[in-house]
């Protein structure tokens, strides 16, 4: 258990206390006190290892298979003794430019949180961090705790969102660049983005639900007074739910020019090749009429009918050109 235990803290009246070791010692006092509650944080845990403290808190079933197996949407759940929600922090990686999301799984009772978190992003070390240091929002107990993971992960989405933006503006001013950049490579940039805002929407999108019953002040374990703060984030969530959909549309409309200026011009390329092969057609047709070598054919056998026929030659592909030129397809 130590090596998947992150932290674990007993918190009285919103300041860390050194509590027992023992989880269910510490789950004790904090129930005997009223004003304390127990925060376990833990990372990637195996089936045996969260059997401790599955049975220790008294976790429902179904919701520790949720935690165990990972791979959930965001939701939010209430069982008989304890609340069950699942929130997906992104994280942007500037190097190749890629969205991935993590899943982090909490659980809040009477006087206990346990939060479990899959992936590399959002650390929660930070967060119980700014926690300590406000112990006047800690004293709201575990409600504090959910508030503050959901808060710091939506606000994440909103830089996310902007990262993402740069991206599409660079995407964007080289799709409509004089030359348009490679065809094959701007396709993929763009289907390549628009998989990452995919992968954004699975996260930040299904999270209005239960962030609007949090708003409400209904669910059970939740301190009614918290009304205000998940108002704040679910705020924040609408944002970054819009910059997302925005997004989404921009490179629909984007991929949609993209295609345009693609047909326009292969449609400019079959101009000038139709114009080329129609100036090569005027000295073909004649060579080919004069090299039939038929003995009775128009001046054949006069002396001036060599230079003529270059001079007809020149001139109709010299008038083709600047026809053609005139008219832009060339």
């Amino acid at each position: 258990m130590r090596r998947v235990i992150v932290d674990s803290a007993l918190y009285r009246d919103g300041r860390r206390t050194d509590g027992p070791a023992d989880l269910s010692q510490a789950l004790a006092e904090a129930r005997a006190t009223g004003d304390a509650f127990l925060w376990v944080g833990l990372h990637e845990p195996t089936h045996a290892e969260f059997e401790h403290v599955t049975a220790e808190f008294a976790l429902h079933p179904l919701a520790v298979e949720d935690a165990l197996k990972a791979h959930q949407r965001p939701k939010l759940e209430v069982y008989d003794d304890s609340l069950f929600a699942v929130l997906k922090p992104v994280v942007y990686e500037p190097e190749s430019d890629r969205v991935t999301s993590g899943e982090l799984m909490v659980f809040m009772g009477d006087s206990f949180v346990v939060t479990v978190r899959h992936g590399e992003g959002a650390p929660l070390a930070a967060v119980r961090k700014r926690l300590e240091a406000d112990p006047e929002v800690l004293r709201h107990g575990p409600t504090a705790v959910l508030y503050a993971v959901s808060d710091a992960i939506v606000d994440h989405y909103i830089d996310v969102a902007g990262e993402l933006q740069v991206d599409l503006e660079e995407l964007e001013a080289d799709v409509f660049a004089p030359t348009g950049g490679k065809a094959g490579s701007t396709a993929e940039r763009i289907y390549t983005a628009k998989r990452q805002v995919l992968e954004f929407r699975r996260a930040s999108g299904p999270l209005a639900g239960p962030m609007s019953r949090l708003t409400a002040g209904t669910v059970p374990f939740v301190n009614e007074r918290s009304q205000p703060f998940f108002r704040d984030v679910n705020d924040h969530l609408t944002r970054a739910n819009e910059q997302v959909e925005g997004l989404d549309r921009l490179l629909s409309d984007v991929l949609s020019a993209h295609l345009a200026q693609m047909g326009v011009r292969q449609n400019d390329d079959m101009r000038k090749i139709s114009a080329w092969a129609a100036m090569a057609a005027v000295p073909t047709m004649v060579a080919g009429i004069y090299g039939m070598n038929f003995d009775h054919m128009p001046e054949l056998h006069w002396e001036w009918s060599y230079p003529a026929v270059i001079v007809l030659m020149v001139g109709t592909v010299f008038g083709l050109y600047r026809l053609f030129k005139r008219r832009g397809w060339m």
